[in-house]
């Protein structure tokens, strides 16, 4: 390895250094674009121990093992979307990232790769706003992970970007039941679906996925030196 390859591996693992235009990088955003459609419509079933608000209900009484499982165990269906937005702008940086999201909106606008359809009426739908949220997001996120980072760093960047996603998704969406004159119960029934307990799982799956990009783009930058 030279030294000129070298010095650049080293920027690029810690500096930050900025993406280049090539037909690789190129290829890379059209391939995140396909990863978030994916993401779009992937469910996943999470199973994880819980301390519900009757926990000693049990107390004095020879449950079974199901029932115990059952009243302590979490089951929820995650769609991993926000996380693979961010580990997009962990891979592609904050210029590429924006154009992967961008060219992800566009595609939406002609076909239905949104998780309730696509076309140009998919703007007046509730969750439109939290597609849109993507782009201040990955702007912010991108520009901080130009700096040196640390794990607190990166659960703060997760926990503000994700933040900034549901309080823009959530405005949207109230703008757009105001035109619709939307009953309020069916508003708040959304946002508790949209922006409920998804927060938390989408802040630990988004600290995931900024780690998993950035070694997925040291890995990339050796490979194509």
């Amino acid at each position: 390895m030279t030294r000129r390859l070298e010095k650049q591996l080293n920027s690029f693992k810690y500096n930050g250094e900025p993406i280049k235009v090539t037909l690789g990088t190129l290829i890379i955003t059209c391939l995140s674009i396909l990863l978030l459609i994916v993401a779009t419509f992937t469910q996943v079933t999470l199973h994880h121990p819980i301390i519900p608000a009757d926990g000693f209900v049990f107390l004095g009484q020879n449950p079974t093992e199901a029932q115990i499982v059952h009243h302590f165990t979490k089951t929820y269906r995650y769609i991993p979307q926000i996380p693979m937005v961010f580990f997009i702008v962990a891979l592609l940086g904050r210029k590429f990232g924006i154009l992967a999201i961008l060219g992800y909106i566009m595609l939406g606008m002609f076909f239905p790769i949104f998780a309730l359809g696509g076309g140009i009426s998919y703007l007046f739908e509730y969750g439109f706003g939290y597609i849109l949220a993507f782009i201040p997001a990955i702007f912010f996120t991108g520009t901080l992970l130009k700096i040196k980072t640390d794990f607190l760093r990166i659960v703060l960047m997760a926990t503000l970007g994700v933040g900034a996603i549901h309080i823009l998704g959530i405005l949207y969406m109230l703008f757009i039941s105001t035109l619709k004159h939307s009953p309020m119960d069916i508003v708040f029934g959304w946002i508790a679906m949209q922006s409920g307990i998804q927060i938390f799982y989408d802040i630990f799956f988004t600290v995931l996925g900024i780690y998993l990009g950035r070694w997925t783009k040291r890995l990339l930058w050796i490979v194509m030196c």
